[in-house]
């Protein structure tokens, strides 16, 4: 499936320079986003998952969906302040801020095998921060996927050794 002809792109947004990538017209055609969920949880099977983290708050419309179809939990990292109950959590940058994740401390036990699914990578400082949480309660990150990879960014380059997944490179 042709998805890059999908994917809106909306100049200087949420900002003046940034090319915000939409991925609002792929949830919006069931067949893109059935697409989308079939692939991600062909690697998800492949990588013998115990538990998705799902970011806020796109990731969560993908994350959903995979879980439901391969009968998964589903653990959200939210924005801090979101999540009650005591929680670990992580600062990083953004490629037009900084932003604070934070994730049940529970949610996710010592030995689990977890994919962390987002709609996008660029300076890869979401997805570390993601994998920061996940060593910080004693799990391994076994797969991080993406709908959307902002190649020249470089996020890659934050998450050696884990393998890395996109379905569009931009």
């Amino acid at each position: 499936m042709e998805l890059e002809s999908l994917i809106r792109t909306i100049p200087d947004f949420p900002k003046a320079g940034i090319q915000f990538k939409d991925i609002e017209s792929i949830t919006e055609n069931p067949e893109a986003f059935t697409y989308v969920v079939d692939r991600f949880s062909e690697k998800v099977v492949a990588n013998e998952i115990d538990k998705l983290l799902v970011l806020d708050a796109r990731g969560f419309l993908f994350g959903a969906a995979i879980g439901y179809k391969e009968k998964l939990p589903i653990v959200m990292a939210r924005k801090k302040g979101k999540l009650g109950g005591e929680t670990v959590r992580e600062s990083y940058s953004l490629e037009y801020g900084e932003a604070t994740v934070e994730l049940q401390k529970t949610a996710i036990q010592p030995g689990d095998r977890v994919a962390v699914i987002d709609d996008l990578l660029a300076t890869g400082g979401t997805a570390a921060a993601a994998v920061a949480l996940i060593d910080q309660v004693g799990a391994e990150t076994a797969l991080v996927a993406f709908v959307i990879e902002l190649k020249a960014l470089q996020g890659r380059s934050k998450l050696p050794g884990i393998e890395v997944f996109s379905l569009v490179n931009f």
